[in-house]
């Protein structure tokens, strides 16, 4: 049986690296995996999508509209747009926090209202977090990243593959204890 991963966010928010992390253990467990990701305008804080696709046999990494199991937003404007992206019942993992990108931060648009509104108005399996809060309480901010491959993991229920030695092999030491403290927190909380 194939699953469909789907994660979201802009750029800096360390997705790719969470979709790297994902993409070795899969494979390591012996899945097929495809992963695809498109950066846009990721340096620049625009949108960052990664499709990763497991199971058996996979021979696509293309995650079409309304086929993701579950659904992994960095950013909340960025899961509300990717919302049809989720198959019915599946899973949205949502970091509430907001991200402005450059046309609000100079004033030419507002960051929209209501937004997690919309989508727990949309979403039956919706699981939201304050990632950064809980990475600033843990000493590390750029580790929110890791708290959401945690929930993830946990969603996806492959708490059984070996993700400390992931964690390590894609993190320098010396902020190894800081991620594996922020990815058992992201466990934790689903």
């Amino acid at each position: 049986m194939t699953k469909s991963l789907l994660l979201v966010g802009v750029g800096g928010q360390g997705t790719i690296l969470v979709s790297k992390i994902i993409s070795e253990g899969l494979l390591e467990e012996g899945y097929s995996v495809k992963m695809s990701e498109i950066h846009g305008m990721s340096q620049r804080g625009g949108s960052v999508t990664t499709q990763i696709r497991f199971g058996d046999e996979v021979y696509s990494p293309s995650v079409n509209k309304g086929e993701a199991d579950v659904l992994v937003s960095f950013e909340k404007v960025e899961g509300l747009r990717y919302i049809p992206m989720l198959k019915k019942g599946g899973t949205l993992i949502i970091n509430t926090e907001e991200i402005y990108p450059l046309p609000v931060l100079s004033g030419f648009e507002e960051y929209p209202d209501g937004v997690m509104e919309e989508m727990e108005s949309k979403i039956e399996n919706l699981v939201a977090i304050d990632a950064r809060t809980i990475a600033n309480e843990l000493g590390e901010p750029r580790s929110a990243n890791i708290v959401m491959l945690g929930l993830t993991v946990k969603a996806l229920g492959l708490e059984n593959i070996d993700w400390i030695t992931k964690i390590k092999k894609f993190l320098p030491p010396k902020v190894h204890d800081v991620n594996i403290k922020a990815f058992e927190k992201g466990l934790e909380l689903q």
